[in-house]
């Protein structure tokens, strides 16, 4: 069975003049000369990309799209008509967005993210604005201290509200983000909190000392390629340790203070520095 929208490994079942098809249990599914591997015969299983072209037959890519069924992306409009917008996802025919799944007045060059379904009148492909359909905490899938993924979904009166592995919202507090951020940004994370009412809190990065681990390298070698020697300690400036090391203070002081007992570094009055390497 053919899964429209989605990567399929199919069968080469002929070659024609167009391209080669592949197995569909009828005449078979075309994947034109340009997109055929070199090498390719008879009886060789290949993945590809299936979706609708502009004669609304199903055909193969072997190009990569942007985006799949069941995803949601940020994506770019190239055009725009009385019936809907029309975004570039990387292949031949661009994703159409109705009218009716807009939930803002798309325009050409705008960036919008989206949830691209398969449309069950047509059978094809598209794409809605209108997110909120898709995603719910009832039932969550997730446990506190778990690692999620992150999609950057909109502004809150609190910082980022999140969507979390594509099914959950959850909310990502201002105080917490320590970079830019705009709808579509992709992020790694964890589950902090599960509220009574199935709210989640979320933190962006590894969880605790995992985390930890992970910049102490980067500190370190910092240190080496600065001779040593860093001038910055748990008094220098959040923003400025953001800025120079890329994580907060809260995960720089957790880092520093780590290494310390490792023997790995030591603190001075006016920064931090390898052991040794003042001899």
């Amino acid at each position: 069975m053919i899964d429209v929208g989605r990567y399929n490994t199919l069968k080469v079942i002929r070659k024609a003049q167009p391209g080669i098809y592949l197995e569909d249990g009828g005449e078979g599914i075309l994947l034109p000369n340009r997109w055929v591997p070199e090498g390719t015969k008879t009886g060789d299983e290949l993945k590809v990309f299936i979706y609708h072209d502009s004669d609304d037959r199903l055909i193969a890519t072997t190009l990569e799209p942007k985006a799949q069924v069941g995803d949601i992306a940020l994506m770019t409009v190239v055009d725009t008509s009385s019936h809907g917008a029309f975004l570039d996802w990387g292949l031949m025919k661009d994703l159409f967005v109705p009218k009716s799944q807009q939930s803002s007045f798309m325009r050409k060059g705008g960036e919008y993210l989206v949830k691209l379904y398969v449309d069950k009148q047509t059978g094809r492909v598209a794409a809605t604005e209108r997110l909120d359909s898709y995603l719910s905490n009832d039932p969550l899938t997730v446990e506190e201290n778990q690692e999620v993924s992150l999609t950057v979904y909109r502004r809150s009166d609190f910082g980022w509200v999140v969507i979390v592995n594509g099914l959950h919202t959850g909310v990502l507090y201002e105080n917490e983000v320590f970079q830019e951020l705009k709808p579509g940004d992709k992020l790694t994370g964890f589950i902090r909190t599960i509220r009574e009412d199935g709210k989640l809190d979320v933190v962006a990065g590894k969880r605790g000392y995992g985390k930890v681990e992970g910049e102490a390298d980067r500190i370190v070698r910092m240190l080496e390629e600065n001779g040593g020697y860093l001038p910055y300690h748990d008094k220098s400036d959040p923003e400025e340790i953001y800025k120079v090391f890329g994580m907060s203070k809260k995960t720089f002081k957790m880092t520093t203070g780590s290494l310390y007992r490792q023997q790995k570094i030591v603190f001075t009055k006016t920064g931090i520095q390898l052991v040794g390497s003042g001899d």
